[in-house]
């Protein structure tokens, strides 16, 4: 620290006399150094003199400033300038284990982290104000909280722990630090209950929060209890108020002469549905007949939701709050009451239901000629199980057969042209469960995409992208076409691909695209190459991270991973809300009507986006207890896989029988001491220069599986080098290291 130059000795003068000068000299020390702590002593002594005269004056003028709050005292004998004397910024808190969190501010480069010691308890999701009180050594800001501007408004799950007088709720989160204490209502609390908790206050002597059980799910370990939990962690009900069932179980399924004539009828065309053995609602059936021309029609028909919910009517503020069903690993929690899910707009065989149609007429090549959009009124024939409807493809007789072959031909030249023209193709095996009973995992087994689901797909696909498309494509005298919903989705990131690019060229495989089509052309070719390979899973789980998300909005940017243009959902309203949003703007432009208020429906949009991502977190989270519910028989057992992530905490690792999925804690790496190398996706020997890097296979030993934090942990039995030599942990402490490994060690340190 620079001196300031010493000063004669001085009494206490009046105002603007030396005592306001040494007052000015203190704050200014304050101000330079934020985070510094400062003696009275050396405060005096900076400030122009440490005699007896000039310590008076200087705890005089600091103790003032103490009162004034803008210095506080972190001992009885030091001082540091107080965070709220500090410019500050507001922002949101994102909490860690630790308790340590950043705060996100928007428009920041970098998040402001705080240490815990300064968190002034702040939690999750709380907007706060912040100070920045000093840089770290890396460069980034780090903050104190000043002030909770507003707390987050969520519920907590945890499992009570219970004494005579009071309970506490443990927290099952990672971004939770501390336990809610619970002084009311605890006679009817019982230990180990799961249950969902809320805050009440958070006095500045209490060590954590004081909170009340807003309800009780259920026993820990029960599987409806820990559903729940999931659902509720995620913000996400599990069952609807009593008044929507009500309104919903008024809804009359009359359809009348009226309705009749107002739309297109199809009763006497040959339909049927195609769905999965476990569906319970049918929200799409296709119909087909042979034209004279020689062409054929195809009728899409949606389940016509919005003719049943009403604007403004209970049903459907529900259904715009949940905006999605939710689909955990043994239920599904959906958008809309049974009355209409599985009644009403369920297009189940031998009833009359009333639908929103895309119907084309398509030539022998499958290229359209001749569209029509409306409302329409259907009798399906059949139901058909994706199953029923393969065995007829691959050649076993049944109902419709014709009808089947002659759709499943034009919906693969469909698929083939979709592929021709850039789309990206990514077909991971997706592993299910299955459950007994009491939905205790008995075992895995994977979905396989047949041609029955892809001549589904291909269909939906064809009406989500024709009906864009009708709207999108035509301009007004503005210059814009009307206001509508899209389910974009953005091109690949550049940075992204190069590294990508790079990691693959440890297989031998050459990606040399970085822009436009290319990266999707190379892409389908890459899927190919590595067909039945050991390093199809982890190539494509890592080609599927290199892609944008994709999301809903009034601004239409295209599918990239489609190829298409235009693309909208259309075809799911019964578990979709931006689907019931579509049909009702094109219901209204059908009718003549003019564009809608964009800034509304870009609100919807970003609300069903979020809600979309918030489901898809809860249904990895009911999959992910399933994993360690299905391990945790199997603790001590050892299995082989593939390294699936690699980060500065640990190693990821996929079992290759089951595609479960359990980490190896860096620490637990029993032979050296490892570091993150992130540009390589490995984890490096920092003495001998060994890796593991994504994709390694390797073998493992389960370690632990703790439910309550979804957790599993492995740890490392060995691994094969890249010639399928098997290498034990210990054996491999004890070998050379293979050439050019101490020089990427040297790298590695060198980028630090």
């Amino acid at each position: 620290m620079a001196k300031v130059g010493k000063k004669k000795s001085t009494k206490r003068g009046a105002k603007g006399g030396p005592r306001n000068d040494r007052a000015a000299v203190i704050m200014q020390l304050f101000r330079s150094f934020p985070s510094r702590k400062f003696a009275l002593k050396t405060l005096a002594a900076q400030s122009g003199g440490a005699d007896r005269e000039g310590r008076y004056q200087t705890k005089a003028i600091v103790y003032q400033m103490v009162e004034e709050g803008v210095v506080e005292a972190t001992s009885a004998s030091t001082f540091r300038l107080a965070a709220r004397a500090l410019p500050t910024v507001e922002g949101y808190v994102q909490m860690l284990a630790s308790g340590s969190l950043y705060v996100v501010v928007e428009g920041a480069d970098k998040d402001i982290f705080v240490d815990k010691r300064n968190a002034s308890r702040a939690l999750d999701g709380d907007k706060v104000r912040v100070a920045i009180v000093r840089r770290r050594a890396s460069g980034d800001p780090e903050g104190q909280i000043v002030e909770v501007v507003e707390r987050a408004e969520r519920n907590y799950v945890g499992v009570v722990e219970k004494t005579r007088s009071h309970a506490f709720v443990r927290v099952v989160s990672k971004n939770m630090p501390v336990d809610i204490f619970i002084d009311k209502g605890v006679d009817k609390l019982a230990d180990g209950d799961k249950v969902v908790a809320r805050i009440i206050s958070w006095e500045a002597e209490s060590k954590c929060p004081t909170g009340r059980v807003v309800e009780v799910l259920g026993k820990e370990g029960d599987n409806t209890a820990e559903m729940h939990a999931i659902l509720a962690e995620f913000g996400l009900p599990y069952d609807f108020p009593r008044e929507v069932e009500e309104e919903a179980e008024r809804i009359s399924d009359r359809i009348t002469e009226k309705e009749y004539a107002s739309r297109r009828d199809f009763r006497d065309v040959v339909t049927f549905t195609i769905d999965p053995a476990d569906a319970k609602d049918f929200d799409d059936a296709l119909s087909f007949r042979t034209l004279d021309s020689g062409n054929v029609e195809v009728g899409v028909h949606i389940a016509d939701v919005t003719h049943y919910v009403k604007e403004g009517s209970l049903v459907e503020q529900e259904a715009r709050e949940r905006a999605t069903s939710v689909y955990l690993v043994d239920r599904t929690i959906p958008m809309l009451p049974e009355r209409l899910s599985n009644e009403l707009c369920s297009l189940r065989p031998d009833e009359e239901k009333l639908c929103f149609s895309a119907v084309f007429e398509l030539d022998s090549e499958a290229r359209v000629v001749r569209e029509w959009f409306g409302r329409t009124v259907i009798l399906s024939n059949r139901r058909f199980t994706y199953e029923e409807a393969q065995r007829i493809i691959e050649g076993e007789e049944g109902d419709f057969k014709q009808e089947i072959l002659t759709l499943n031909g034009l919906a693969q030249k469909l698929r083939q042209r979709r592929f021709a023209e850039g789309a990206i193709g990514f077909d991971r095996e997706e592993a299910k469960f299955a459950l007994d009973e009491n939905g205790k995992p008995l075992g895995v087994y994977f979905k396989v995409q047949k041609e029955a689901n892809q001549l589904i797909e291909e269909f939906m696909l064809l009406a989500n992208r024709s009906v864009s498309a009708f709207i999108g494509s035509k301009k007004g005298k503005n210059g814009r076409a009307k206001t509508f919903v899209y389910r974009v989705h953005d091109k690949p990131d550049g940075e992204k691909l190069a590294r990508f690019a790079n990691f693959i060229l440890k297989f031998g495989y050459y990606f040399d695209a970085r822009k436009g089509r290319e990266v999707a052309n190379q892409m389908n070719a890459l899927m190919g190459q590595i067909k039945g390979k050991s390093e199809e899973n982890v190539v494509s789980i890592l080609a599927v991270r290199t892609m944008q998300k994709a999301y809903y909005s009034t601004e239409n940017i295209g599918h990239y991973g489609l190829a298409f243009p235009y693309y909208s959902h259309f075809t799911s309203p019964i578990r979709r809300y931006p689907d019931m949003m579509l049909h009702r703007l094109l219901a209204h432009y059908l009718d003549g009507g003019h564009s809608v208020d964009s800034e509304v429906v870009e609100e919807l949009c970003e609300h069903s986006s979020e809600m979309e991502a918030r489901a898809a977190e809860a249904e990895r989270a009911s999959v992910k207890y399933k994993m360690v519910e299905f391990m945790k028989e199997r603790i001590g057992q050892e299995f082989e896989g593939s390294i699936s992530g690699v980060t500065e905490w640990g190693l990821y690792v996929e079992l290759e029988e089951t595609h479960i999925e359990g980490m190896v804690a860096m620490r637990d790496l029993s032979d050296e001491f490892y570091a993150f190398d992130e540009e390589e996706y490995a984890a490096v020997g920092t003495r001998s220069g060994r890796k593991f890097v994504l994709g390694d296979r390797v073998k493992i030993r389960v370690k632990s599986a703790d439910l309550r934090l979804k957790q599993l942990d492995f740890e490392m039995v060995g691994s094969y080098d890249n010639k399928g030599v098997w290498w034990p942990l210990q054996e491999r402490l004890n070998s050379e290291p293979e050439n050019g490994s101490r020089r990427a060690v040297r790298q590695l340190r060198k980028r630090r």
